[in-house]
């Protein structure tokens, strides 16, 4: 039975979620890595809310011009069910929640945020790659060894 509402869950999520064509691919991964501590001048993150690290608002800041925003989507694929994904956008729709912290803002479809309430929003940079990522995602179940997929709890 589950497993037959996973799949259920998927499929809505595929017809709902649509690609956002203006939008620049920067990066998208899990966060397999230790817990960041999100800014002192950011609240607690309530119920379905998105939490921004500072080097997230840091990235942000840098990057944007103007009326730019950073969407974050969640997708069916991946190895696990569902992947994020990461653009830079300028258009906020009706169903749109805005997160802002710092001056830095993340836009989150309704849909997506089912699958990302109380997680939080950092910006890694290592040797081999500098990515936005999502982090302690309390509606993700486990992650794909490759860092870039996810399972939800059902």
């Amino acid at each position: 039975m589950a497993a037959a509402r996973g799949l259920s869950i998927g499929a809505a999520t595929l017809r709902a979620v649509t690609p956002w064509p203006r939008g620049r691919l920067l990066a998208a991964s899990l966060g397999l890595q230790a817990r960041r501590e999100v800014s002192s001048s950011s609240s607690e993150a309530g119920e379905g809310q998105i939490r921004l690290t500072d080097s997230c608002v840091q990235r942000l800041l840098e990057i944007t011009e103007g009326s730019e925003f950073l969407r974050l989507q969640v997708e069916g694929g991946g190895c696990s069910g569902f992947q994020y994904k990461f653009s830079l956008d300028t258009v906020i729709n009706p169903d749109d929640r805005v997160f802002e912290q710092g001056g830095a803002r993340v836009v989150v479809d309704s849909d997506s945020l089912a699958f990302v309430k109380g997680a939080q929003v950092d910006f890694s940079q290592e040797l081999i790659r500098s990515s936005f990522q999502v982090l302690n995602n309390p509606q993700a179940e486990q992650g794909c060894s490759c860092g870039s997929s996810f399972s939800v709890k059902l």
